[in-house]
């Protein structure tokens, strides 16, 4: 892959984010994959990054906007930068109670990129802004 292609790989992973494409963004990992929680642990593989999204999309209702991609020449590494635009719509375990919240969230990714796909992914954002928005 080149920059490009990365690039190109990163917007549709995106793309398939913000359009509840479950199956097109799952589709776009390796079954390796690696996902880096945000301030959290890392697991591996794409199982349990569907149970991730799963639990991510009972619980909050995001799009992504004011994206921002970024990529290695060599195409193997690749970054964006983005806001989530959010609501809170089911409390998820050791946060805030949920009651509709929406949040506005500045965040981060990193990328590794194997054979077309996402072989890892580690997400940033600063959750105790995100609990500073949701507590009240």
């Amino acid at each position: 892959m080149n920059q490009q292609d990365s690039i190109n790989l990163v917007e549709r992973y995106y793309a398939a984010f913000n359009g509840g494409d479950m199956d097109a963004f799952l589709n776009l990992l390796t079954d390796d994959v690696i996902h880096d929680i945000n301030q959290g642990k890392r697991e591996v593989g794409k199982e349990a990054f569907t149970q991730f999204m799963a639990c991510m999309n009972y619980n909050y209702k995001e799009q992504l906007v004011d994206m921002v991609i970024m990529a290695t020449g060599d195409g193997k590494r690749a970054a964006a930068e983005f806001v989530v635009l959010g609501e809170y719509i089911q409390t998820d375990e050791g946060l805030p109670a949920a009651k509709g919240q929406k949040y506005r969230l500045p965040a981060g990714a990193f990328f590794e990129i194997r054979d077309n796909k996402v072989a890892r992914i580690t997400n940033y954002y600063n959750l105790q802004d995100w609990i500073a928005q949701v507590s009240h």
